[in-house]
């Protein structure tokens, strides 16, 4: 499978990807913008004097035949191996590129976690990502439960951030209730910390200790694997590497929804 990278997150590494195109082709997408509107930064992210063509998904096969495109076998990149020690944010993505299910559908939430899942996933199994758009907050645990309605045979995996999971942490009764097919993984680093991050980036730092402490998650503690039990979902915790490849494969091989709390060290 080709390795399709996505544009960056931040509206600067779009512009870097993007620099010296001279032809942008849109199929089945809109014209790329910046995901807020950060200070001193364009929103249109289309190259200066690039020109923009819209063509038809259906299109791309007669486009391919037309340019005598040869077909790709075979996976670009290498499967990660498995990392050892600690949970960090650099790691845990490490452990869902080696152990993805084929044909999974991911459910992408893990924010600031995630900034490497691109990369960790690129030689997995094919699957498909449905990831954040819009600047929506609490979206990856309804859409894993549409995902697995929609396609009942394939594994869904939701891989969420804690103080975006708050907002919709409800989902996980009607996973139980209709025992959908999602694993759920809960990157747990005590904190929100999408909005510290873009709180800074739109220049908002001004606000005092009171003000920062509204965006820390870790007084109290939240269990999510007692929070899952009670919903009626199947939960356990890991700490490191080695756990979340133990609780992550059990997960996936068992039907049903299941919970794994992945703690990120600080």
């Amino acid at each position: 499978m080709p390795n399709i990278p996505r544009l960056g997150y931040f509206a600067e590494m779009a512009q870097e990807q993007l620099r010296g195109a001279r032809h942008l082709i849109l199929a089945g997408a809109r014209s790329p913008v910046a995901f807020f509107a950060y200070p001193n930064l364009p929103g249109d992210l289309v190259p200066s004097g690039a020109k923009v063509h819209t063509v038809a998904t259906g299109q791309l096969a007669k486009i391919a035949e037309h340019l005598g495109a040869p077909e790709l076998s075979g996976s670009a990149g290498r499967v990660p191996d498995l990392p050892r020690g600690p949970l960090r944010a650099d790691n845990w993505a490490a452990v869902i590129g080696a152990l993805l299910p084929e044909n999974a559908i991911i459910s992408d939430e893990a924010n600031t976690s995630g900034l490497l899942l691109p990369d960790a996933t690129s030689a997995s199994p094919p699957h498909d990502v449905l990831t954040l758009t819009g600047g929506a907050i609490g979206q990856g645990l309804p859409v894993a439960v549409g995902a697995a309605i929609a396609a009942p045979h394939r594994p869904v995996i939701a891989l969420q951030s804690d103080g975006s999971a708050l907002y919709t942490i409800s989902a996980l009764w009607t996973m139980a209730r209709e025992q959908l097919d999602i694993t759920v993984v809960i990157l747990n680093n005590r904190a929100y910390a999408i909005l510290q991050l873009e709180l800074q980036r739109v220049g908002a730092t001004g606000g005092g200790p009171k003000a920062q402490s509204l965006l820390d998650l870790s007084n109290p503690d939240m269990d999510f694997v007692a929070i899952a039990q009670g919903f009626g979902v199947p939960a356990k915790r890991a700490t490191t590497a080695e756990e979340l490849a133990t609780h992550f494969s059990a997960a996936v091989a068992e039907p049903g929804p299941h919970l794994i709390e992945a703690v990120l060290a600080k």
